[in-house]
């Protein structure tokens, strides 16, 4: 089956998710057509609207039903055998296009419409003011259960065209973002959607390794706890959380307590063990070779104000390589690292810039044990819309921060 994947606004973050949760490696049948379209041809038998509740990378996933020549009247006729017709009501339809071609998707949707009505249907087309309807648009308007969103894919000089199966769950990422208990805007806020991400980069392919969610994660620098309960809704099973702050300790158990409440999860079914410990003094506490993943994002350094990047860069790779060799103590062979280092940016970079040059100042710590891994099957690093450090990491932010993230993948 062929698949399209619509992406985040790093789609370069999208991709490494992506080829980690399916496995990707050079032989895999997938393509980057443009910035916002993945296409992924795979036998894997994944349910799209449980996938998608993992996939923080990921906007929309959807089926292609075929290729086509940009033929109107066959695209007319291939998009009204994708609209669910069996709903007891009146249907829905909408459209999205999908690359710099221009298709008169006003006519399309008209002739659709006229089409339906013909056969006796109550018949509502859901239109917006931009060529692509929003996950928001998608699910207020039901388009999913009671008809579909109708998507028109520009490959070459060819369509795709395909229909949506699952839309990102916006509204639980906001209330798990924002109607949690405890936060600390000053320390900096892990988003939900990056922690699934890392999470996701860490871990063996989802569709294919067996006894999933026994592994155990630690994070080291928990925080308020962002990634130990999204890995908890992910269906991780052991995790560990520690951090040097007692407030940070007490922060996260109240959100890990309010997760547990708010989505009801089995306390019998999960190990959870939160600890006030610094990240140089792992070993002391947790045994050699016993941790499958450290997915963390540490202290950055100050989030507002003037930054003293001549004094906390040298004060940030001392922490970071003395707790990168605690890591290496506590990791299995096959473990894994999925860390966040601080990106301070002295003057503008541009979003998906490869933080090269005078612009910006990043940390070097001592990784001495570990690799750092490319998280980009060959082929597809080959495609100029991705963008890797010279470091083979990702860089993640917003136009207005000042310090951006940047994550990088250690491996033994």
């Amino acid at each position: 089956m062929q698949y399209f994947f619509i992406l985040g606004n790093n789609p370069t973050l999208s991709i490494a998710e992506i080829s980690a949760v399916f496995g990707l490696d050079e032989n895999s049948k997938a393509e980057l057509l443009n910035p916002e379209v993945f296409i992924l041809e795979t036998e894997n038998n994944f349910k799209p609207h449980e996938l998608i509740k993992r996939l923080g990378g990921v906007i929309k996933i959807g089926i292609i039903s075929e290729e086509m020549n940009f033929d109107q009247k066959k695209i007319i006729t291939g998009a009204e055998k994708l609209v669910d017709m069996s709903y007891q009501g009146k249907i829905k339809f909408g459209i999205s296009g999908y690359g710099e071609k221009k298709l008169n998707l006003k006519i399309i949707g008209m002739e659709i419409k006229k089409h339906l009505r013909e056969k006796g249907l109550s018949v509502r087309w859901v239109v917006s003011k931009e060529k692509i309807l929003s996950s928001v648009v998608i699910e207020q308007n039901k388009l999913i259960a009671q008809g579909a969103e109708i998507v028109l894919i520009q490959k070459d000089n060819h369509i795709l065209l395909g229909k949506t199966l699952a839309v990102q769950p916006f509204k639980e990422l906001s209330f798990r973002d924002y109607g949690r208990p405890a936060r600390d805007d000053l320390s900096g806020m892990l988003p939900p959607k990056l922690a699934q991400i890392m999470i996701n980069l860490a871990a063996p392919p989802l569709l294919t390794r067996r006894g999933a969610g026994g592994e155990v994660i630690l994070d080291p620098f928990c925080g308020s706890g962002t990634i130990l309960t999204e890995a908890m809704l992910m269906g991780y099973k052991n995790l560990i959380g520690s951090d040097i702050s007692p407030k940070a300790v007490e922060d996260t158990k109240k959100n890990v307590d309010w997760i547990k409440n708010k989505f009801v999860i089995d306390n019998r079914q999960s190990s959870i063990d939160i600890r006030n410990l610094s990240a140089t003094e792992l070993s002391g506490s947790l045994k050699p070779n016993s941790i499958d993943a450290i997915i963390t994002e540490p202290y950055l350094g100050p989030q507002r104000g003037k930054i003293d990047i001549k004094k906390i860069v040298p004060e940030l790779e001392r922490l970071y390589s003395t707790a990168i060799s605690e890591f290496k103590k506590i990791l299995k062979p096959n473990g894994r690292v999925v860390m966040i280092w601080p990106v301070f940016r002295i003057t503008h970079l541009s979003h998906g810039a490869s933080a090269k040059g005078d612009n910006v100042e990043r940390v070097m710590p001592d990784i001495n044990g570990f690799k750092i891994i490319n998280p980009i099957p060959a082929e597809l690093a080959k495609n100029k819309i991705i963008k890797l450090t010279d470091r083979n990491t990702i860089i993640y932010g917003r136009e207005q921060q000042k310090v951006w993230r940047e994550i990088v993948i250690l491996g033994k």
